[in-house]
């Protein structure tokens, strides 16, 4: 049976599954690519803009959870400001992971401090009042939530790794998101 041959109902075409041997010879060369492949397609420029605007919206993050962390208190502040440590930790954990996936594709995480605010999708905050902070942090993980889910979306299968990191940090901010919003109130 030939590769768009009819079935025996003759209902269904398909083609065979066979690898791109020219593809494959290209990812034998220009080896200083490490990674990117020529076959990665146009988009690595789009694709790094993305994440250094993730990591930018990452350090961010960290930043306002560490200031809560340390400035919250009242009643219910010290359970609350452990968990804004928590939270914090793990979008640097984020940071990371990101910082160094642009490494991966041959580009420069941006770190600059004059820059992350520009790039941020997520605001800074200066909350002195526990649910003002809870608030804000809830403000940006569904900031976060929503610019991941758009992410992904662009990506698609256009780069199944970077796609794969942002699903996992995805799931990590919803989880935030809950955790903030059950907090609201107490």
């Amino acid at each position: 049976m030939n590769a768009n041959a009819s079935t025996a109902t003759g209902a269904t075409k398909h083609q065979r599954l066979v690898l791109d041997e020219q593809a494959i010879g290209a990812a034998a060369r220009s080896l200083d690519e490490g990674a990117v492949t020529p076959s990665y397609g146009p988009w690595r420029d789009d694709v790094l803009k993305l994440l250094n605007d993730a990591l930018a919206t990452e350090l961010v993050c960290v930043l306002r959870y560490k200031r809560h962390y340390f400035t919250a208190n009242g009643v219910s502040s010290p359970k609350i400001a452990e968990e804004f440590l928590v939270h914090a930790n793990q979008e640097s954990a984020h940071a990371d992971r990101i910082a160094e996936r642009i490494v991966q594709l041959g580009g420069e995480p941006d770190f600059a401090p004059t820059h992350l605010l520009d790039r941020s999708h997520a605001s800074y905050d200066e909350s002195t009042e526990l649910q003002a902070m809870v608030r804000a942090n809830l403000v940006a993980e569904r900031i976060a939530v929503e610019t991941y889910r758009q992410m992904i979306a662009l990506i698609g299968d256009k780069d199944p790794t970077t796609r794969r990191m942002l699903e996992d940090i995805l799931s990590d901010e919803e989880e935030h998101a809950d955790e903030l919003k059950d907090w609201l109130g107490h």
